[in-house]
């Protein structure tokens, strides 16, 4: 059970990740970047805060990325959006049927996701996008309360990256779900029981520069995922 200090809906935690300054590293460098900013944005007010999660208030399909980017949604203040990876995520999301807009590029584009959200693994922009251990335990509270305001609608998890594979395996195991060992990789399924019913957990790689410019993911490899996503989600 929630402690009368933990928020009870999706909005009061979106609230509440967006006023956090936990993690004072992270802290210095969002504000930081929202200050300097990039040139093609120097006329655009950056977010410049955490970054909360999006999509459906009663997701079917939860998917777990790793940290917002510094010039992505810690500029426009919506996950995955203004970037590549954005870019890649939510074209797949389109194609396979669950996003309404082929694109994401600021919170007022009118962007909508059909039965998913996208939160991640950290909500801050970590500087060289690499957050560390003890900032990913303490922003993992975030994705416990998330869990527990989701659960009862949620049919799938899909992991973007290893990083995001095992915040999701650790936020299931505290909620004392069983979690088989299965071990990161594009294409990667494991069956996770809750003592209530069954949710998958996927996982993909990440839809970053790194992995998209050099063929390591493919269009029709974040495709199948997605669309395995969806189907088991309507099963």
């Amino acid at each position: 059970m929630p402690d009368s200090g933990s928020p009870r809906s999706l909005a009061s935690l979106d609230r509440a990740i967006a006023t956090c300054r936990r993690c004072p590293r992270l802290v210095a460098w969002r504000e930081e970047v929202a200050v300097t900013k990039r040139a093609a944005f120097a006329d655009e007010e950056y977010w410049g805060r955490p970054v909360p999660g999006f999509g459906a208030s009663r997701p079917v399909i939860w998917i777990v990325g790793l940290a917002p980017a510094a010039h992505g949604a810690n500029r426009t203040g919506r996950m995955f959006t203004g970037d590549r990876s954005g870019d890649w995520l939510f074209a797949s999301l389109h194609r396979v049927g669950l996003a309404g807009q082929p694109t994401s590029t600021s919170r007022s584009d009118g962007q909508r996701l059909n039965g998913v959200r996208i939160t991640a693994a950290v909500h801050c922009a970590p500087p060289a996008n690499k957050p560390t251990k003890e900032e990913e335990r303490t922003c993992s509270t975030w994705l416990d309360d998330e869990l527990r305001i989701i659960e009862p609608s949620v049919r799938v998890t899909v992991a973007l990256g290893g990083i995001a594979w095992q915040a999701a395996r650790r936020v299931m195991e505290r909620a004392g779900w069983q979690v088989p060992r299965v071990p990161f990789g594009h294409g990667a399924e494991a069956e996770v029981h809750t003592g209530r019913t069954t949710i998958t957990l996927l996982g993909s790689y990440h839809p970053s520069q790194q992995n998209t410019f050099t063929g390591r993911l493919t269009e029709p490899m974040l495709d199948a995922v997605m669309t395995r996503a969806r189907d088991l989600g309507s099963a």
